[in-house]
């Protein structure tokens, strides 16, 4: 694992810990299919929840929800359609998590970020 993959992983185990501390349960970490991935897949009550993790240590392009383009959305869709499909249909809906910082000392939660049409 490189380091850029290593920081990524650690972003997605701090909002893995974050989501879990307010009450959703982890299902699976990075499904992935053909044109995209999810990386963290948890229930909250009986919705499903996909979430996208970005963390960025600078802001000079707006930081890591900016880095959450339409192209971005499209393939989190359609990853979240597979795993529709693979684990029947249900209410679901997507969130995410920003890390922001230096030391990423800032942590946001996205609940319905935005919506699959």
């Amino acid at each position: 694992m490189n380091k850029r993959q290593a920081k990524g992983a650690a972003g997605e185990q701090r909002a893995a810990e974050h989501l879990q501390a307010r009450g959703l349960r982890l299902i699976e970490r990075n499904f992935r299919v053909r044109g995209g991935e999810i990386d963290l897949i948890c229930q909250d009550g009986a919705m499903t929840v996909f979430v996208e993790v970005r963390s960025r240590t600078r802001s000079d392009y707006g930081g890591a929800g900016a880095s959450i383009t339409a192209a971005k959305r499209a393939r989190l869709v359609l990853a979240a359609r597979h795993w529709l499909v693979r684990h029947g249909e249900r209410p679901c809906r997507f969130d995410c998590v920003l890390i922001d910082g230096p030391q990423g000392e800032k942590l946001e939660w996205l609940r319905d970020a935005f919506a699959a049409d």
